[in-house]
């Protein structure tokens, strides 16, 4: 009789046993039942951290009296208007960079040079420039921006194969047509890498803006609570932050996704 041969199952299958969403929730769901747990049990107070159902309670709260909904409007129409500035600023400037020498010569320099200056340092002469206003908030998101992209997008430009240029001069393309279709195309990647880095900094640089006598938006909400020691309202307006960074960053991914499906990439085991 011969022997009877079972299928071997490969260890990486079996351990993909279980849901990989369940998996990547239960590290953030542990931690929310140990806070509530401590903030139960008095281990930590409420003056030190709200616990979560006080948290849940007070969005609900500002949610049903629309003020956290138009304090989100607020601070999304200064990101984005923010954004765009500054991505049309960055992305300009690496064109110019990327695409000739010189316009390298010209651009690179000054860019790298005020790239050193801590944006965040800009603010009191934004403020002297542009009063106190609007102005300031999405000229500093604006700045943030710039710089991300500028870089992500110029590296893309430089970074395309040598000999794709040298592919596309041998199929009669000229000096547009190689921009057209072979370095703009190969400068993608770099550029939605960018445009991920810039959102993140648009946010974080949001978060300042915001402190410049803003009388509306998540920052307002924010310092306010902090002047009456609200941390369940603190607390709120850190998860509306990270959930809208969260939001964009998916977005940006997916039209990622979309933009490059030619380029195949490694997406872990």
């Amino acid at each position: 009789m011969s022997p009877v041969l079972e299928p071997v199952v490969p260890l990486s299958a079996r351990r993909r046993t279980v849901p990989r969403w369940l998996r990547r929730t239960t590290g953030p769901l542990l931690l929310l039942v140990l806070w509530q747990v401590s903030s139960a049990t008095g281990v930590l107070p409420s003056d030190t951290l709200a616990s979560p159902g006080t948290i849940a309670r007070t969005a609900s709260g500002l949610v049903e009296d629309g003020t956290l909904p138009h304090a989100m409007l607020v601070s999304v129409q200064r990101v984005l208007i923010g954004l765009v500035l500054g991505g049309v600023i960055g992305v300009s400037l690496a064109l110019i960079s990327g695409l000739s020498r010189l316009g390298e010569d010209l651009v690179d320099a000054s860019v790298q040079m005020l790239r050193s200056i801590p944006w965040v340092g800009m603010i009191p002469l934004f403020i002297i420039w542009m009063g106190i206003g609007e102005a300031p908030k999405i000229a500093l998101i604006a700045l943030g921006v710039t710089f991300h992209l500028y870089l992500n997008v110029y590296a893309g430009i430089r970074g395309v194969d040598a000999q794709l240029i040298e592919a596309g001069t041998s199929l009669g393309l000229g000096r547009w047509g190689l921009i057209r279709h072979v370095v703009l195309p190969g400068a993608l990647p770099g550029a939605m890498t960018g445009l991920r880095y810039s959102l993140a900094t648009a946010w974080l640089a949001l978060v300042f803006g915001e402190t410049i006598n803003a009388d509306d938006g998540i920052g307002f909400l924010l310092n306010r609570a902090r002047e009456f020691f609200q941390t369940d309202v603190i607390v709120v307006c850190l998860i509306v932050y990270a959930a809208l960074g969260l939001l964009a960053d998916f977005i940006v991914r997916t039209l990622e996704r979309l933009l490059l499906q030619w380029r195949p990439n490694f997406t872990g085991k």
